[in-house]
């Protein structure tokens, strides 16, 4: 029942007009405007100082969003964590967590590097001062106003748009304006078809007024991997798509292109905590085939390796422009870079 509802509030925020997203478009009306006064309120007393934003012991760079999943943010926060370490940090990663995937996956891109949960940020800040750590990457902290940023990084997609219908009536957390308070706004493009709409959408909102720098941040697909991350390549024939993301049409489409088809699509709610019946279901599914998934199921997956049929990974990297990753971190201390 979850997962119906889950897709129907989907289809709604994607624009779809049947008559179950007509129903939810008027009933959530009133609880978006509900749910706007509120971030309204919060986000006027933080400006007036009325709430607090708490100072940091390590710098902290916060990787955020407006809306709810789809932007590429923890590929993103990885690749920032690859290019301090270049520069000669040592950062860990904090982040509140909603699904065990991001935790999992940080920990198999960066292993040597500290990954935090914790509600409470600055209890985490904390932690990773313990653990070692000269700098915080926050993983999804843009609303998370109690800690202060030495860097604001805020996400957009170009499948969102800039049209900010806010919870639950769309996917977006605040309102555009928001992005005033941020130190940068990359738009991401997590496929080639993406890149326009991502160049178009990065230049209306680099143009209103009170904005920050705005960038595009292109994603590519990478070489494919096995199921525990080591490379692999993909068995004959066309597989069945699995995948627990929150926009996942972008990754059915980059399988197409690598493969030339698929079998089928097997779409779970975003987050979803993988169980050994979820295996079997898969593996009816495949029907003697073989499965592509993404790098975000594919650390749950794992888990059920021997209940599954042959499993190929599609990873999504980052693929910056030169200079993006200075211009981010340009607002840091300089480190001497150790050997």
């Amino acid at each position: 029942m979850k997962g119906h509802v889950t897709e129907a509030v989907r289809r709604m925020w994607q624009g779809e007009t049947g008559a179950i997203q007509m129903a939810l478009a008027a009933a959530t009306v009133p609880m978006a405007s509900v749910f706007g006064t509120l971030v309204g309120l919060r986000n006027w007393g933080f400006d007036r100082g009325l709430l607090r934003s708490k100072a940091c012991p390590l710098p902290v760079i916060s990787i955020g969003n407006l809306a709810v999943g789809g932007t590429g943010k923890t590929p993103t926060a990885g690749w920032l964590v690859s290019e301090l370490r270049a520069r000669g940090w040592s950062p860990a990663i904090v982040m509140r967590g909603y699904g065990e995937d991001e935790l999992l996956l940080h920990r198999r891109w960066n292993p040597d590097v500290p990954v935090i949960r914790a509600p409470r940020r600055l209890d985490g800040i904390l932690q990773a001062e313990g653990a070692g750590a000269d700098i915080v990457v926050l993983d999804d902290g843009f609303q998370h106003r109690s800690v202060r940023r030495d860097v604001d990084v805020v996400l957009l997609s170009p499948a969102h748009g800039a049209r900010t219908r806010l919870l639950p009536r769309g996917p977006f957390r605040e309102p555009l304006r928001a992005l005033r308070r941020a130190d940068i706004v990359l738009v991401t493009a997590k496929a080639d078809e993406e890149r326009s709409g991502a160049r178009q959408l990065a230049a209306e909102v680099g143009v209103l007024h009170g904005m920050p720098q705005t960038a595009v941040l292109p994603f590519r697909h990478g070489d494919w991997l096995a199921l525990d991350g080591r490379p692999g390549l993909p068995p004959a024939g066309a597989p069945l798509v699995v995948t627990s993301v929150a926009e996942p049409e972008a990754f059915v489409r980059g399988v197409l292109r690598r493969v030339g088809g698929v079998a089928g699509h097997l779409a779970f709610p975003d987050h979803h905590p993988f169980r050994a019946s979820d295996a079997s279901e898969i593996h009816e599914a495949a029907a003697g085939g073989w499965v592509a998934t993404t790098e975000k199921d594919a650390v749950k997956l794992e888990l059920f390796q021997e209940h599954l049929p042959e499993v190929r990974v599609l990873p999504l990297v980052a693929d910056p422009p030169d200079g993006l990753a200075d211009l981010i971190l340009a607002g840091l201390p300089l480190v001497e870079v150790r050997p």
